[in-house]
């Protein structure tokens, strides 16, 4: 019985429509995406990702307090010697 009166309270629908609808959100305009990097995604062995993180905290140890797993491989890229590289690795 109770339920059917708050049910048919005509107060209802104007405190839901005035003081207890959720406020729009103002869209934000996004900041354009950077240009000069992209997010890539690629598979390696977990012991290749072992030794990644082990060079890793090697060179934080020896001072490079800001080195990541993307420096390293950025700089593997620059150094790389194709002609050494085996037919099957």
């Amino acid at each position: 019985m109770a339920k059917e009166l708050l049910d048919n309270d005509p107060l209802s629908g104007i405190l839901e429509d005035q003081f207890y609808r959720p406020m729009p959100r103002a869209a934000r305009p996004r900041p354009p995406k950077p240009a000069h990097y992209q997010i890539v995604c690629i598979s390696l062995y977990n012991e290749d990702i072992a030794r990644l993180e082990e060079l890793v905290a090697e060179l934080k140890r020896r001072g490079f307090s800001k080195a990541n797993k993307s420096q390293l491989i950025r700089f593997a890229l620059d150094t790389v010697d194709l002609d050494r590289m085996p037919k099957a690795y």
